[in-house]
């Protein structure tokens, strides 16, 4: 899809995409680590972080053809353009600075096998990581950081 094409899907709400965006499943005990990693190796704040399960969340995940209930992929919005599966985890890697960097290595492999991979674990991610029984919440100073 051509850049920021959300902008013209009346299904999607507006909201600020100055800075890119990790929309995550917030039921997912695995998917909220990510996120509070990220949290804490972003002391810049380059990332805003999105709960999929919001409706904002659930408009972009339709809007980009993904699945609005099971989240089997974490998204990332850069500059309008989404990022899935192994391409949205490895760019978050590179965007964090050394040593997380090293991860983008991960492009060595071919996006076919790497995409399998992250299926595997993604199918698996609630039976073998968990569930909350709440969507994950940013702390007050966190607040900022997130669309909710």
């Amino acid at each position: 899809m051509a850049a920021y094409s959300y902008r013209d899907d009346p299904s999607v709400p507006a909201f600020p995409d100055d800075k890119p965006i990790i929309v995550f499943d917030g039921h997912c005990v695995l998917c909220s680590g990510f996120a509070q990693f990220v949290m804490r190796h972003d002391p810049a704040g380059r990332f805003r972080l999105m709960a999929a399960q919001t409706p904002l969340g659930a408009a972009l995940y339709r809007h980009y053809g993904l699945d609005p209930v099971d989240y089997q992929t974490n998204l990332v919005l850069e500059e309008g353009v989404a990022r899935v599966k192994s391409d949205s985890s490895i760019r978050v890697f590179e965007c964090l600075g050394f040593p997380w960097s090293l991860l983008t290595l991960g492009r060595l492999l071919p996006r076919s096998l790497r995409d399998a991979l992250y299926s595997l674990v993604a199918r698996n991610r609630l039976r073998w990581f968990g569930t909350r029984q709440v969507c994950y919440l940013p702390t007050p100073e966190q607040r900022d950081r997130f669309i909710l």
